[in-house]
């Protein structure tokens, strides 16, 4: 409800169409149809043009007042008896309510609802009728799967909603929804599993949303920002996915998903350091599939990390861990280039950035050719001009390739932040540098939270039977119970004693 406009609805529906022009100026999009439907019965119905489907409320609310028989129900009534009239018996529509208050008349009006007006009565009768354009679902575009739904969340919460209820057909889903900011009154809503997510958990996360006092919330991004344990961190403490078989999996393990209306990517709390190397193809591979592509995730996350500094650190601090034969070709290389490694690193990866930038802001049209342009004349250029060797180059493409890998962006951006760090430290000492820098890196991840829970569980703290589906991913008979760091109610997943062994044998010929 809007809580700065205050009171009640007149009795009087010139009154109430008055004060409501007053509160919302001369809007070409405010409708205000009225309708005398018999001599002492007169009417008003106010939507916004665009928020409602105007098929539905030509086709079922008019023609239902327009009915001769409604006349004569409406007749001998009072205006109070009359609304109740229409409620019941008289208007065609699922979702109807009664409203008093203005504040909340006006929200409900500007949600995409119809509000019809009895003259001679202080209550409103609100129709659900949303009916604005919406994106159809369609294939995810941050989290793309070779196998797997190609099915991924719009920017309609009713939608986004159902796409998770079609995977949990349970009771114990529930579902509840705030509006959040003074001026958008953004719809945000919960949904978790009452009998597996823990109570303190759902509380906790009530209370942060509960705490957001801001003007408007235009994406999901806004309540990261103020739910987020820490903001001192690069790394992502909640995780957010446009892909209903991710949230629908997290909110089975007793996670809350937080849906924001207006975007497709929903936030899933507590989430820990593994969750973000974790992919939904991982559950539809085989288990030793998946476990090898994590291990390369993995992998890639190092490199993306330690690759250029770890490059400048050797080539300019200790030249006698590399082969003679590459000194002499790296040395070679580097005699015409006028900068040193440090400074050679820091023009790359700037460069890199800026075109990676650029492609995501250039039309797509184009963006492909520019793309290509960028990378490899650019690049060939200023090798064949003496600018950049071709060993950075060379180091530079494969830690911008494994950055790709990750599957969240969040954590990558989190990685090509803290590599421009390693490269100063590289610079500065060699691998001493590096070394601190990871040392600095480690008691930073053990010291976060999300939502109270230890971000690098189940490492540290170490939990042993969790660690069957976070660097590793065993086959699902295996994965009897849900992760325990999330403090849930109900660990069992599944029941292994109705799992006998095979009789099965084959007739032999």
């Amino acid at each position: 409800m809007n809580d700065t406009i205050m009171g009640t609805l007149s009795h009087r529906l010139e009154e109430n169409q008055m004060q409501l022009v007053q509160l919302l100026g001369k809007s070409t999009d405010l409708v205000i149809k009225e309708l005398q439907l018999d001599q002492f019965t007169q009417i008003a119905l106010i939507y916004i043009d665009g928020l409602i489907d105007t098929q539905v409320l030509h086709n079922s609310i008019l023609f239902s007042l327009q009915d001769r028989c409604t006349t004569e129900l409406l007749r001998d009534l009072d205006a109070g008896q009359k609304l109740e009239l229409l409620r019941k018996r008289i208007l065609i529509a699922g979702d109807m309510s009664v409203i008093n208050d203005l504040g909340q008349f006006v929200h409900q009006l500007l949600s995409g609802n119809v509000m019809v007006l009895v003259d001679g009565t202080s209550s409103a009768l609100r129709i659900g009728l949303p009916g604005w354009e919406d994106r159809n679902v369609s294939e995810p575009s941050s989290q793309a799967v070779v196998r797997g739904p190609m099915e991924g969340f719009t920017e309609n919460m009713r939608t986004n909603t159902a796409l998770i209820r079609r995977k949990i057909k349970d009771s114990q889903l529930w579902l509840e929804t705030f509006q959040i900011g003074k001026v958008t009154q953004t719809s945000v809503s919960i949904m978790y599993l009452t009998n597996i997510a823990s109570p303190d958990l759902v509380q906790e996360v009530k209370r942060r949303l509960a705490k957001i006092d801001t003007d408007s919330i235009l994406e999901s991004g806004y309540i990261e920002e103020f739910i987020q344990d820490t903001t001192a961190t690069p790394f992502p403490t909640v995780y957010n996915s446009d892909r209903p078989d991710t949230i629908a999996a997290g909110v089975l393990e007793g996670k809350v998903a937080i849906l924001v209306d207006g975007t497709p990517f929903v936030l899933l709390v507590p989430t820990f350091f593994v969750a973000f190397f974790q992919s939904a193809e991982d559950y539809y591979q085989r288990a030793d599939i998946a476990t090898l592509l994590r291990f390369v995730r993995f992998l890639s996350f190092f490199i993306t990390l330690f690759a250029p500094s770890f490059y400048v650190a050797v080539t300019t601090y200790h030249q006698e861990m590399i082969p003679t034969s590459l000194v002499i070709s790296l040395a070679a290389q580097r005699e015409s280039v006028p900068f040193p490694a440090f400074v050679e690193a820091l023009i790359m990866e700037l460069t890199y950035e800026i075109l990676r930038e650029a492609g995501v802001r250039i039309p797509r049209n184009v963006g492909q050719a520019i793309s290509i342009v960028g990378t490899l004349v650019i690049g060939q250029a200023a090798v064949a001009a003496g600018f950049i060797s071709s060993a950075m180059v060379i180091i530079v493409s494969i830690t911008a390739i494994s950055s790709f890998v990750i599957p969240e962006s969040g954590m990558a951006i989190a990685a090509r932040m803290i590599r421009f760090v390693l490269i100063g430290l590289a610079g500065f000492i060699g691998l001493y540098g590096i070394l601190f820098g990871v040392f600095l890196i480690v008691v930073h991840l053990a010291s976060l939270r999300s939502f109270g829970m230890p971000y690098m569980s189940p490492i540290a703290p170490y939990h042993s039977n969790d660690l069957k589906d976070s660097i590793f991913r065993f086959p699902w008979p295996l994965l009897k119970t849900r992760p325990a760091n999330n403090n849930i109610q109900d660990l069992k997943r599944q029941d292994t004693s109705k799992r006998e062994e095979s009789t099965y044998e084959p007739k032999k010929h």
